[in-house]
């Protein structure tokens, strides 16, 4: 009998014992729980734009950006034009990190002899175990500076301005995977004659998939809400290759839009996929360091 009672209280005490270790390793599990810190997510996108549009991504603190964008003629002009090779429009810009999340902006696009320039703050950066997007906020000006018709010679230097104001949203679901939307209004001083409203609503959407290392897809689409430019433009579509090569981003594309600020490629887009409206082009970025790395705020 006594035995048995042993045999009882050794099986009680043994129970006993691994609830009492369980218990200390759910709460070490707990305590390392709660000193998780989020973390900020890095290279959503490799560059700065999608393919026409902006990304979320804004210049490191003293990173000076050069760019070059060009978009050659379409492919539907034929033998004679080596299928859109002879033409091209071409824009030059310089982008600088004022901090890491600060960029500001200036470029000149021979289309309409533009000029514009753009402010970027990147407002929220997704975190792992944080906030699950990166919100960045975008608004430009472009200036148009070719001379108006003879007809239009009364037009005011105001009507020569058009500005974007867009909130970028995305999120990097994986290393291949991110996807971004983009709620944009254009407003246009002067809005074409016939063509309606000078404010033109649309919504961008796009991703970027990673194939390798330093290849990798995109899309991009923008949706005209309905209206004057809705009804007298087509909605913008592109795709193209990133290819990272150290220093350099090569951005090869596939595009009906011609135009490569805002002004032109969300309110103001003829061409059309369909009719073989379609340009080849490609962006060339390069960084310079100029200063050191500040606090980002």
């Amino acid at each position: 009998m006594k035995k048995w009672r042993k045999l009882v209280l050794v099986a009680f005490l043994s129970v006993w014992a691994r609830n009492a270790a369980a218990q200390d390793d759910l709460l070490q599990l707990a305590q390392a729980g709660d000193t998780l810190q989020p973390e900020s997510v890095s290279a959503t996108f490799k560059a700065t734009r999608l393919v026409n549009g902006h990304t979320v991504e804004t210049n490191g603190a003293g990173a000076l950006l050069f760019l070059i964008s060009h978009r050659f003629g379409t492919l539907n002009s034929g033998a004679y034009n080596f299928w859109g090779l002879d033409q091209s429009t071409i824009r030059l810009a310089l982008e600088y990190g004022i901090t890491n999340r600060f960029t500001v902006g200036a470029g000149r696009s021979s289309l309409e002899k533009t000029y514009d320039g753009f402010l970027k703050y990147k407002l929220l950066p997704q975190q792992t175990n944080g906030f699950p997007f990166t919100v960045t906020l975008f608004s430009s000006v472009a200036l148009r500076t070719l001379d108006w018709p003879a007809s239009e010679a009364n037009y005011e230097f105001a009507h020569r301005l058009t500005y974007t104001y867009q909130a970028l949203v995305a999120r990097k679901f994986s290393e291949r995977l991110s996807l971004q939307v983009a709620p944009t209004l254009v407003h246009r001083n002067l809005a074409e004659t016939g063509f309606g409203e000078p404010d033109v609503f649309a919504v961008g959407a796009g991703g970027r998939f990673k194939l390798s290392k330093r290849l990798s897809f995109n899309a991009e689409y923008y949706y005209l809400v309905p209206g004057g430019a809705a009804d007298a433009f087509k909605n913008s579509l592109s795709v193209g290759v990133d290819v990272e090569t150290g220093g350099h981003v090569f951005q090869l594309m596939f595009t009906n839009a011609q135009g490569m600020v805002e002004k032109f490629f969300i309110p103001r887009n003829p061409g059309s996929w369909s009719s073989g409206d379609i340009y080849f082009g490609f962006n060339i970025s390069r960084v310079f360091q100029l200063g050191k790395d500040k606090q980002s705020w």
